[in-house]
């Protein structure tokens, strides 16, 4: 089989492959192949090509002793780094004189490893996140055991401690359940059919005793005419108790908390027929180099603040999954100083 035979064949395989004969040159590559490692590396020899010391030596062995190995390399497609599984198999009575060839093959698993690393990253943050009120809690009981044994005002006021601990692990554990539920969610679309004004007002109605307590008055801003739409009205309700919540608590200094909904016939980002909640606030605002990571898991733009207030660092992401869920999407402005406006665009059906 000549060398551009062998050409064609690689042509038809879906992975970046190459071939690599007896004489350490690269004699046959696809397009995919040349495209990660250099558009000229036909004919050349391959340790000047691909460089990286644990492929070298994989291929450098397999080419001695036939054995097929696997490795990995490493790349960068101009925007961020990828990782590639490397399989090199030799195959007999190719290449100069029949002596046989080493195919490589490239598989991106880039993916898989970042996936890997969130896992991993997902774990250490929820191990933190619940370590911190169990040591506290450890350390209340061991006092409350020893040195305050005897002394009923020290054990009154580590008790609410205590409990306020406690309180904070239980709403971590019920913020992971929840996102749990809407990440297994998110591929279903829903199918209720549901008036978004109704949703809207139920959840200023649950929420106007907090907002009561930190002084804060909401202003309304609704079309006359109900807004029906195919959604799961509990999951938006979640969404727009996290958002209002969320303006309350940070920006509750502004005295008031506006939500203006709008319904348009096509809404340019959704390009549909569509519909804006905009939930503003007045208060001290987020620093923008926050905002594209809000949404983030157990991100928190003020981390001593937040956990203060009884934040999870969830609230947000689960937002965001049920969202998406719904094929709409979120935007946040901010400015310091100036407040804050979360707007969630829901595509809706006409005729309805």
């Amino acid at each position: 089989m000549n060398d551009e035979i062998l050409d064609a064949l690689l042509a038809g395989f879906p992975l970046p492959s190459l071939a690599i004969d007896r004489t350490e040159r690269i004699i046959a590559a696809n397009i995919e192949a040349l495209t990660l490692i250099n558009q000229q590396a036909r004919g050349q020899n391959y340790v000047t090509m691909l460089r990286q010391p644990a492929l070298l030596d994989a291929i450098e062995t397999t080419l001695t002793d036939g054995m097929a190995r696997s490795t990995q390399y490493l790349s960068n497609d101009g925007a961020q780094d990828t990782a590639f599984r490397v399989s090199c198999r030799a195959v007999q009575g190719l290449g100069r004189d029949m002596a046989g060839v080493v195919l490589v093959s490239f598989e991106d698993i880039t993916d898989k490893e970042q996936a890997g690393q969130m896992r991993r990253d997902f774990v250490a943050n929820v191990s933190h996140e619940l370590r911190t009120p169990l040591t506290a809690l450890m350390g209340f009981i061991e006092t409350l055991r020893g040195p305050a044994r005897n002394d009923p005002e020290a054990g009154a006021r580590f008790l609410d401690i205590m409990q306020n601990e406690a309180e904070r692990m239980n709403r971590l554990v019920g913020d992971l359940m929840s996102l749990n539920r809407v990440e297994g969610d998110e591929r279903v679309r829903p199918t209720q059919s549901v008036v978004l004004n109704d949703i809207l007002n139920s959840t200023l109605h649950t929420l106007q005793p907090l907002a009561r307590e930190a002084d804060v008055t909401f202003e309304t801003e609704f079309p006359e005419i109900p807004v029906a739409m195919i959604a799961d009205g509990d999951q938006l309700k979640q969404v727009f108790t996290n958002i209002i919540m969320n303006a309350i608590k940070y920006g509750g200094s502004g005295g008031r908390v506006t939500l203006q909904m709008t319904e348009s016939a096509r809404e340019p980002v959704l390009r549909a027929p569509g519909v804006r909640v905009q939930i503003i606030d007045y208060g001290a605002g987020i620093d923008p180099i926050h905002l594209p990571r809000l949404t983030e898991r157990f991100y928190r733009a003020d981390d001593h603040r937040s956990r203060a207030l009884g934040g999870t660092g969830l609230g947000l992401a689960i937002v965001k999954h049920i969202i998406n869920r719904h094929r709409g999407r979120l935007r946040v402005e901010s400015e310091l100083g100036k407040g804050t406006t979360f707007t969630v665009i829901l595509p809706i059906q006409e005729g309805l």
